[in-house]
């Protein structure tokens, strides 16, 4: 699966675009369909760096690499895949609907 098609490549804001904003919007969200791990992307460099919410025992602002997203291969070799039914919301709802404060 495309993790980051060319519409989210061109819709996430550049690193650092959403420090100063309260409660920024998440624009895709990752999982791994087969163990824990949830990715809440917030900004792109364009390149390979992300920036976001990650879930995994715990939750915490910080970089994630997109190419190591995309090499990661888990339980029955299934990959990171992207959430295709995620609607564009408010960091603070995307963490409720995970269940996180």
């Amino acid at each position: 699966m495309e993790l980051l098609t060319k519409l989210l490549r061109d819709t996430l804001p550049p690193l650092y675009a959403t420090e100063e904003i309260e409660d920024p919007i998440v624009h895709c969200k990752f999982f791994n369909p087969t163990g824990s791990g949830t990715w809440l992307i917030l900004e792109f460099d364009g390149k390979d760096t992300l920036f976001g919410f990650t879930h995994i025992l715990e939750g915490e602002l910080g970089y994630s690499s997109l190419s190591e997203l995309q090499s990661f291969k888990g339980a029955f070799h299934l990959g990171i895949e992207r959430d295709l039914y995620f609607q564009p919301q408010r960091l603070s709802q995307a963490k409720q609907a995970l269940g996180l404060k």
